[in-house]
């Protein structure tokens, strides 16, 4: 169980007083010996300086700490809010930021050291937001100098926080494809992934939508996957993978890329050893150059030292490898012919009325008495059906 401090205002303190100071979260630390820590903020601010100590406190403590913003963490009670390994935020509670302030008086020289501290301090806060959002500094210093109010949406966009904290388990398109995609190829993963980032409407928490998700989901990723796989021809079929073949590529034996390949040594065309394990590639040994892998087509004129047994015996059985990687090669070739050759001998023998009702065609005319057969030709391959998967699409294409 974690060790919970309340970092809440009182009438009487706040950061930097009482049970808000550096020296009683610093007790409470020791108390927590270890322990994982969830530091619980509701509080208007108080002392910069008091804040730095207790972020200091917080982030060299040995055990987890969670920093939770239950209300609000303004002014320095948004400094040690970002010292957690984790920031968590209500999303009915406010963040802000703002340029240090100080209370003083006295001539000309005086007020201008003042300056020259603020200055400083806010450098030194700026870096603090810089770190945990990875923004740049001009950025931070445009925000604390506007006075800047963050709602936890806005706080999670910024990376202010990690995590907004919610009451509800709602179900949002994003999920059901993230779930969807989980066992997909780290190339599609990123692929859909980027769309997600891209188009925040996809967290619509609309059921309608969120049914047609998988159908969309489904052409999408067979969009993908025809563009992007890649084949490589063995001697003991085919290898199916995403980007080039090397070392740690994933491979597979269908062109789903469902079925990892199986635990083997396959022989490309070229005479390369691909050694595959657990459905990676764990080395590509190259061909040997002294060995020839192609095909001797001509018998004529054999020098009578090619009957010599070989200096190296396992060139032959490479030789024989690669021979029948070829073939593999040349019979999917073959095969694809065959199909295409068929294909165009079905459409010329087609009647001139079945070409004609293979025209599709979206218009019909108010109170037409058109036949129907015009919008009978079957779905494209891939075509986005709703706007948003059109959008999105046209998104990761365009990128």
């Amino acid at each position: 169980m974690s060790y919970k401090i309340y970092l809440y205002d009182t009438d009487t303190d706040c950061i930097g007083s009482g049970a808000l100071s550096s020296a009683f979260i610093q007790s409470q630390l020791e108390a927590a010996a270890g322990q994982d820590v969830e530091v619980h903020i509701s509080s208007v601010g108080g002392s910069a300086f008091d804040a730095i100590a207790i972020y200091d406190l917080l982030k060299k403590y040995q055990g987890n700490v969670i920093t939770y913003v239950d209300a609000l963490a303004a002014s320095a009670a948004s400094i040690v809010a970002m010292a957690g390994k984790t920031v968590v935020m209500s999303k009915y509670a406010l963040l802000m930021i703002h340029k240090p302030m100080v209370g003083t008086g006295g001539n000309a020289d005086e007020l201008l050291k003042d300056v020259q501290m603020l200055n400083i301090v806010q450098a030194r806060l700026a870096q603090i937001y810089m770190d945990k959002t990875g923004l740049d500094g001009v950025t931070i210093n445009s925000l604390i100098n506007a006075v800047t109010w963050l709602s936890a949406d806005q706080a999670l966009d910024l990376g202010f926080i990690d995590q907004v904290e919610d009451y509800n388990t709602s179900v949002t398109n994003t999920a059901i494809i993230k779930n969807y995609i989980s066992t997909a190829p780290a190339v599609y993963q990123r692929c859909i992934n980027k769309i997600l980032t891209k188009n925040s409407n996809m967290n619509i928490e609309n059921k309608e939508l969120i049914e047609k998700t998988s159908s969309v989901l489904d052409k999408i990723m067979n969009f993908f996957k025809k563009v992007v796989n890649k084949q490589t021809i063995t001697d003991k079929g085919t290898l199916h993978h995403a980007g080039e073949l090397d070392e740690g590529t994933e491979v597979y034996q269908d062109e789903d890329m469902d079925t990892p390949a199986a635990t083997d040594t396959y022989t490309t065309a070229t005479g390369s050893k691909v050694a595959v394990s657990g459905g990676q590639v764990q080395k590509i040994t190259p061909a040997d150059p002294d060995t020839d892998t192609s095909p001797d087509d001509d018998d004529d004129d054999v020098p009578s030292d090619k009957f010599k047994p070989s200096k190296k015996p396992g060139d032959v059985q490479n030789k024989l490898h690669a021979v029948k990687a070829k073939l593999h090669a040349q019979n999917a070739l073959l095969a694809e012919a065959k199909a295409a050759l068929e294909l165009a001998n079905t459409r010329l023998k087609k009647t001139r009325e079945e070409v004609k009702n293979e025209i599709h065609s979206d218009f019909t005319p108010e109170s037409s008495k058109r036949s129907s057969k015009a919008k009978t030709e079957p779905v494209p391959f891939f075509a986005p059906q709703t706007m948003l998967a059109k959008n999105a699409v046209k998104k990761a294409i365009a990128k």
